[in-house]
């Protein structure tokens, strides 16, 4: 196929840049490319998407495949008008916080959206969710039967920058003192490593797959995760779990950022990260066991230093409060 992914440097859109120049295919990425250069075996037409429709014009033409994992939804919808005309199929990489209820554990690609972005909107980390619907609204009106809305979950595995699912068999490994443990052992976690999205996306494509389909995992117990996490990692100290609203009465947050516990959901999110992936699974969607992912999730994190900050997490000194004022209040 001759494929233009529009991206290609950073974790996802550069593993489907690799495996589809693995894979024989003819690879074009068009991208600033300021913080890396596409892989290698790609054609790299670097632009600024910023820039408007002009951004494309060097990537006119006809396309097997076009993939756009592009989260503001002007950009995407400069680029459905000037590309999708003549694209034989394209790929929307959008993600299930499109959703607006993350209630009800199971749902499938049925469930309701977020009301798109209105027009004019500037994208932020906050209006993620929206930017997301808006960009599959455009999708649906401009590539129509031509375009796969792939709904990622949380994608992890090998370079995640986002320092989330990686958190916890970095934490036991880095050394063998008391970790702090939120008390959610039986809430969910599900998350896709990021090769096996990229390989559904390749195959999706080849196949002409359309439509919109959950790109996820299957649920794992936190509790599961952790342990888990603590063979891989070789720890063999002590866990302190502390309950939730004790947690949440220090400031610590939900899910990701700083002074964060990665994978803990605030209320109200049972069904976050365990919707449905049948229709995605029954199309050829193949997942490898996620213990497999957590492995290599740790090789990776000790290669990229156990000591870094990190962007998701607790650092060693909010941890150590932390575990200081637990343990000194006897509740331990």
């Amino acid at each position: 196929m001759r494929i233009l992914i529009l991206g290609g440097t950073a974790f996802l859109s550069a593993e489907i840049a690799r495996q589809a120049v693995t894979a024989g295919h003819a690879v074009t990425c068009l991208a600033r490319g300021l913080a890396a250069a596409p892989p290698e075996g790609t054609a790299w037409l670097q632009a600024d998407r910023a820039q408007g429709k002009q951004a494309y014009e060097k990537a006119a033409g006809d396309w097997d495949a076009v993939i756009d994992v592009a989260r503001d939804p002007e950009q995407a919808r400069d680029a459905l008008e000037f590309l999708a005309p003549a694209a034989a199929h394209w790929t929307t990489v959008s993600s299930c916080s499109v959703y607006a209820d993350h209630s009800v554990p199971g749902a499938d690609e049925s469930a309701g959206l977020l009301p798109p972005l209105a027009p004019g909107t500037a994208f932020a980390p906050e209006n993620y969710g929206e930017a997301k619907s808006a960009i599959e609204h455009h999708a649906t009106a401009l590539a129509g039967a031509k375009a796969h809305l792939c709904r990622a979950g949380l994608i992890g595995g090998p370079g995640d920058g986002t320092d989330r699912y990686g958190y916890w068999p970095a934490r036991f490994s880095r050394d063998a003192g008391p970790v702090l443990v939120p008390d959610i052992g039986g809430s969910a976690t599900q998350i896709i490593d990021v090769r096996d999205l990229a390989a559904w996306i390749l195959e999706a494509a080849g196949l002409r797959i359309t439509g919109s389909l959950n790109a996820v995992g299957g649920v794992v117990p936190f509790g599961d995760y952790v342990d888990e996490a603590k063979r891989l990692a070789g720890y063999g100290g002590r866990t302190l779990t502390v309950p939730e609203d004790w947690l949440v009465a220090r400031g610590i947050a939900y899910w990701a950022g700083k002074d964060s516990l990665p994978l803990w959901l605030p209320p109200g999110h049972d069904g976050f990260a365990s919707r449905s992936n049948s229709a995605a699974v029954a199309a050829g969607l193949t997942l490898r066991p996620w213990q497999e992912t957590l492995r290599d999730t740790l090789d990776d994190e000790r290669r990229r230093g156990l000591d870094r900050e990190r962007k998701a997490g607790l650092s060693a000194e909010t941890e150590k409060r932390l575990l200081d004022e637990f343990q000194a209040s006897g509740t331990s």
